[in-house]
C-alpha cells in the first residue's frame, strides 16, 4: 500500500500492531498518505522532509506540535512561518494572523482524536483550524498512538470530555469544565462562559490525492 511507509530501522520493528495496520489500509483507499514514527525525533525528521523550505507554513495551537519543536525548527531553517502566537500582537493582527495562515503552502495541526476506522476529529473554538485542515492546500496531522479510539462515537467523546478540558486548562479559558475536567455543554453558553467546543470537523476521506497526510507517532504526545 502507498500510503504506508515505514520508518523505523530495526528489524524487530517490522511487527506493527494489527490495528494501526488496519488504520493505515483505510487512509490509503481513502486518499489519506499515512506515515509511521517510533518517536519525536522521526516524526520532527518526517515533517522538515515533508514541508519545502521555501513554502510558507501555517499551524494551529498545539501541544504535540510544540512537543516535536515543528515550529521552532521550521523557522530556524527559513521557512515564513504564520505564527498568530508572536508575542506583541493584538487581537486583530492574531485574528487576520489565523485567517492567512490557512492559506499558506502548508498547513499543521493535530486531530483531538482518531478513530480506529480512520476518521479525524477536530475541535475549534475560531474555526481556523477546521477551515486550514478541510481546505488547505498541503495538510499535515501529526498525532500519537494515544489519540486513537475504538470507534467515531468514542473519538469525539475524548475530543469532547478529555482534550478540550485540558486546553481549557492550559490556555486559562473561564469554562464549565476547567475545574474538574466534566463536560458541562448544556450550561456552557455565552457570555457567562468561553466556550471552547464551537466547531466540530470530521475528516473521512479526502478528494485529492497527496494533500492529506498523517504522522502517526509511536508514544503519547498532546492531549
Amino acid at each position: 500500500m502507498k500510503a504506508i511507509l515505514f520508518l523505523w530501522k530495526r528489524v524487530n520493528s517490522l511487527e506493527m500492531d494489527d490495528k494501526i495496520k488496519e488504520l493505515f489500509s483505510v487512509w490509503d483507499k481513502h486518499n489519506i498518505s499515512g506515515f509511521y514514527c517510533e518517536n519525536k525525533d522521526q516524526a520532527l525528521k518526517k515533517v522538515l522532509e515533508l514541508v519545502p523550505q521555501a513554502a510558507s507554513v501555517g499551524f494551529s495551537g498545539s501541544v504535540t506540535l510544540n512537543e516535536i519543536a515543528a515550529i521552532d525548527n521550521l523557522k530556524s531553517r527559513g521557512n515564513r512561518v504564520l505564527d498568530p502566537y508572536l508575542a506583541g500582537l493584538s487581537r486583530e493582527e492574531v485574528m487576520q494572523t489565523r485567517q492567512e495562515a490557512t492559506l499558506a503552502d502548508y498547513y499543521l495541526a493535530s486531530a483531538n482524536a482518531i478513530s480506529s476506522k480512520g476518521e479525524l476529529v477536530f475541535f475549534s473554538a475560531f474555526g481556523n483550524r477546521i477551515s486550514g485542515v478541510s481546505n488547505a492546500k498541503n495538510v499535515i496531522i501529526i498525532a500519537g498512538v494515544n489519540k486513537i479510539t475504538p470507534d467515531l462515537g468514542e473519538a469525539l467523546k475524548r475530543a469532547r470530555e478529555y482534550a478540550t478540558p485540558l486546553n481549557c486548562r492550559r490556555l486559562n479559558w473561564k469554562t464549565p469544565c476547567l475545574p474538574d475536567g466534566i463536560c458541562r455543554k448544556e450550561i456552557c453558553l455565552f457570555p457567562e462562559y468561553e466556550r471552547m467546543c464551537c466547531q466540530v470537523l470530521i475528516i473521512e476521506a479526502d478528494v485529492n490525492p497527496d494533500r492529506l497526510k498523517v504522522i502517526l507517532v509511536g508514544e503519547k504526545l498532546g492531549f
